[in-house]
């Protein structure tokens, strides 16, 4: 097994948390930033992006809060590999702050933080945040 590395990114956003809540938590909300398409059975979701499949099984999911998922391609790791987005209400400019969890290798750091730099510039779009 592979040895990952954790990454924490951070960013704002100015939308509300029951949008934000859709977008994370629905197929049609998801196909509109993070992936081309994604169908949910049970507890896996399964992301498409141009051509290719992932598949992510749930971990866990507090409404208003976070929801963490981790690859199948990395169940045999244990729970402590896996990818989160978590959300919170900052009480001071009431924009939204997201946080984001995941793991990649040393050589795919950089390309994983991109990955999701250019995901949440979607995102913003998308909201017009």
């Amino acid at each position: 097994m592979t040895v990952k590395n954790k990454i924490e990114l951070e960013y704002l956003l100015k939308t509300s948390p029951k949008v934000f809540e859709n977008m994370v938590s629905t197929p049609s909300g998801l196909s509109e930033w993070f992936a081309d398409d994604v169908n949910i059975k049970d507890d896996v979701y399964t992301f498409y992006w141009d051509g290719s499949e992932e598949q992510a099984r749930l971990l866990t999911k507090k409404n208003g809060n976070f929801m963490r998922w981790q690859w199948l391609k990395d169940e045999d790791g244990g729970d402590n590999v896996y990818f989160e987005i978590q959300y919170e209400v900052d009480p001071m400019t009431k924009a939204l702050v997201l946080h984001i969890t995941d793991f990649a290798e040393d050589s795919d750091m950089d390309e994983v933080r991109m990955l999701w730099e250019s995901s949440i510039q979607e995102l913003k779009r998308v909201l017009g945040a």
